[in-house]
């Protein structure tokens, strides 16, 4: 099937345009500066064990900021970034959270998920949806009655979230990844709209002073790179 056929013959009309400001990198400066870059993220580690030390002033509206930076599919930018900090809302979502979590582990993970689970020490218990200063909830912003059809959904909010994570941690911030299924819940916690669908729940903070994290190895670039 020719898919161009009956397409009109002209482009359709551009949006207005602005000069590109690249960020101009000395070629003999590229790979340090991306070292330097991969040595920081390295640091990353996904933390349980939250300090109660308050944020800085500022720091998760510029980490939304970068997250919202991201590109996504006709720029339509389906994302929602909702900041819980009131004890009884991270309460609240920790009940639900757990309730799902139980559920989880007991009846509905296979026994192949549970053993890949198993190193990393996890079980339906969430306190650092408590303990974090601050959760992040991410929403997916379908088409609603104030929002239009979003497109590439999924892989346009899950590279956001990668810039958020980067720059939390550039802050000197720790987070965790968590995603709960289902995550309706969600949307009455964070009195969200139908259309909007959370993807993922983000706990930030200071680690404790006695955080401890699994001791892992990441894979060697020969494992995830292939150059042709």
């Amino acid at each position: 099937m020719d898919r161009t056929a009956g397409l009109a013959d002209e482009p359709p009309a551009a949006c207005p345009t602005v000069p590109h400001r690249p960020l101009r990198v000395p070629a003999e400066e590229a790979e340090s500066r991306a070292r330097a870059f991969h040595d920081v993220m390295a640091r990353r580690r996904t933390v349980r064990d939250f300090s109660g030390r308050p944020l800085p002033e500022g720091v998760l509206e510029w980490a939304v900021r970068t997250a919202a930076t991201a590109p996504s599919g006709a720029n339509v930018q389906p994302w929602r970034f909702v900041v819980l900090t009131d004890p009884e809302r991270k309460a609240r979502l920790r009940a639900a959270a757990e309730a799902e979590e139980r559920e989880f582990y007991g009846r509905r993970a296979s026994a192949e998920w549970l053993e890949a689970l198993a190193p990393l020490g996890t079980d339906w218990r969430k306190p650092f949806l408590e303990t974090a200063p601050a959760v992040i909830v991410v929403f997916e912003v379908h088409k609603g009655p104030g929002s239009p059809r979003p497109y590439y959904t999924k892989e346009s909010v899950g590279i956001a979230v990668g810039l958020l994570l980067a720059c939390l941690h550039q802050a000197g911030l720790a987070a965790l990844t968590h995603t709960p299924s289902p995550m309706r819940f969600l949307n009455e916690v964070c009195d969200r709209p139908p259309e909007e669908r959370a993807a993922y729940v983000i706990p930030v903070g200071y680690p404790a002073d006695d955080a401890q994290v699994p001791d892992i190895r990441r894979k060697d670039l020969e494992q995830v790179m292939v150059r042709l």
